[in-house]
C-alpha cells in the first residue's frame, strides 16, 4: 500500500521546482494547494466520493512531469507569470481545493488557458480549446474562462493523445449576469490513459449556462462536473459516456441552488459493454433560502454485457420547503421486442443491435448545437458501435 508521505515525494521535486519560477502574487494559491493535497494525498475507496473508483493505479506510480502536451485553440496559454490581475483575482476560486486533484493541479499547472468575453459580446464562433498529450507522463491543463453580463459564448474543450499517460484537467467558468454560455468537454483520451478532470460553473443572476460532457475515450476516466446557481439561472449539465473492454468511467455532478428562482436540468446516459464499470452519482442541493426551485434528474444506462457493471446514485439535499424537485436513474438491456422488429424487416442480428445502440446515445448527441461538432461525434458513435463486440 502507497503511503500519503510516498505519494507526496514523488510530486514535491516538482512542486518546488515550480514555486521557483512563480510570481509572488500566485505563490500563496500554489502552496495553499499543495498543503492540502499533502494533508490527505490521493483518496481511496473509504472515502465515500470515491467508493467505487480507485485510484491506486495513478497513486503508487511516480509519474514524469511532461512539457510535451498541445494547446490548440482560441483561449491563450498564459504563463503563470504573465496572468493578468482580473485572471488572478478568479484562479482557484470556483473549483475546490478540497479535492486532492484540483489541489495537486492548482499546485502544478504550467500554463492556463484563459478567455475573457467582454460584457455584452455575442461570439459567433466557438472558443475551441484542445489538450493532446505527446509523451508518457502526468499533465495538469488549467482553463479560467470569465464570461461579461449579457454576453453569449460557445466553448468546446477536447482532450486527446496517444499512449500512455495522466491527464489531471481542472476547468473554472465564471458567467456574469444574464450571460448565455454553451460548453462541451469531449473526451478522446488514450484507451491507456488516465484522465481526471474538474468543471466548476458559477453563475450569475439571469444567466443560462448548459454543459454537455461526452466521454468516448480514456482507460480510467472520472469527470467532476459542478454548477453553483444564482437568482433566475437556468442550468443544464447533460452527459453521454461509452466504455467497453475493461475502461471505467465515474461521473460525479452537483447542481447547487443557493438563490430562489433557478432551474436545472440533467440528462446523463451510459453504455457499457465488455467487462466495462461505470459509476454515475448525481447531487442536487437546494439551500433554505432557493424557494420556487425547479430540479430535474434522469440517468439512464444500457448494458450490453453480463460482466459490465454500472453504480448509480442520484441524490436530493434539499432545506427549502416550496420546490419541484425529481431524479431518477435506469439500467436496462436492448429492448427484444424491438430487436425482433428489425429483424424481422431483414436487418441482421449486428446491425439491429448497432442502430439500437446508436438510438439510445443519438438523444444526447441531438442537444449538441455546433454543427461541426456534432456531426464529427456521430462519425465516432458510428465507428464505435459497430466495433462493440457482438
Amino acid at each position: 500500500m502507497t503511503t500519503v508521505s510516498e505519494q507526496i515525494g514523488s510530486w514535491l521535486e516538482e512542486f518546488e521546482q515550480q514555486q521557483r519560477t512563480c510570481p509572488p502574487s500566485l505563490a500563496p494559491l500554489r502552496a495553499a494547494a499543495f498543503a492540502r493535497f499533502a494533508e490527505k494525498g490521493f483518496p481511496t475507496t473509504r472515502d465515500e466520493e470515491w467508493r467505487f473508483t480507485n485510484v491506486a493505479p495513478i497513486a503508487r506510480r511516480s509519474w514524469r512531469a511532461i512539457q510535451g502536451y498541445r494547446i490548440e485553440g482560441h483561449a491563450t496559454a498564459t504563463a503563470p507569470a504573465d496572468l493578468s490581475d482580473e485572471a488572478l483575482k478568479y484562479l482557484g476560486q470556483s473549483a475546490s481545493q478540497a479535492n486532492p486533484f484540483v489541489a495537486l493541479n492548482t499546485a502544478l499547472f504550467r500554463e492556463v488557458s484563459f478567455y475573457h468575453v467582454p460584457r455584452n459580446t455575442v461570439l459567433e464562433k466557438p472558443i475551441e480549446i484542445t489538450y493532446t498529450a505527446e509523451g508518457e507522463g502526468a499533465y495538469h491543463p488549467r482553463v479560467l474562462i470569465l464570461v461579461g453580463s449579457n454576453a453569449q459564448c460557445t466553448i468546446v474543450e477536447t482532450y486527446t493523445g496517444k499512449g500512455e499517460y495522466f491527464t489531471n484537467a481542472v476547468t473554472e467558468i465564471v458567467v456574469g449576469e444574464g450571460a448565455v454560455v454553451d460548453h462541451y468537454k469531449v473526451t478522446l483520451e488514450s484507451p491507456e490513459a488516465f484522465h481526471i478532470a474538474t468543471l466548476q460553473a458559477t453563475l450569475g443572476r439571469s444567466a443560462n449556462f448548459s454543459s454537455h460532457s461526452l466521454s468516448m475515450g480514456g482507460g480510467f476516466v472520472r469527470n467532476d462536473a459542478g454548477a453553483t446557481l444564482s437568482e433566475g439561472t437556468e442550468a443544464t449539465l447533460n452527459g453521454l459516456y461509452i466504455v467497453n473492454g475493461e475502461q471505467h468511467i465515474d461521473n460525479h455532478t452537483v447542481i447547487d441552488h443557493a438563490k430562489p428562482h433557478a432551474n436545472s436540468h440533467e440528462m446523463y446516459k451510459g453504455i457499457l459493454d465488455g467487462k466495462a464499470s461505470a459509476v454515475f452519482n448525481g447531487r442536487i442541493i437546494v439551500r433554505q433560502d432557493a424557494q420556487k426551485t425547479d430540479s430535474k434528474q434522469t440517468n439512464k444506462n444500457l448494458v450490453l454485457s453480463d460482466d459490465a457493471v454500472i453504480d448509480t446514485k442520484p441524490e436530493l439535499q434539499i432545506w427549502a420547503d416550496d420546490v419541484k424537485c425529481t431524479h431518477g436513474a435506469t439500467i436496462g438491456q436492448l429492448d427484444s421486442e424491438a430487436l425482433f422488429y428489425l429483424r424481422s424487416r431483414g436487418i441482421d442480428k449486428q446491425n439491429a443491435r448497432s442502430l439500437l445502440t446508436y438510438a439510445f446515445a443519438q438523444d444526447i448527441i441531438d442537444r449538441v448545437k455546433v454543427p461541426a461538432l456534432r456531426d464529427s461525434l456521430e462519425r465516432i458513435l458510428y465507428e464505435k458501435f459497430n466495433e462493440l463486440p457482438q
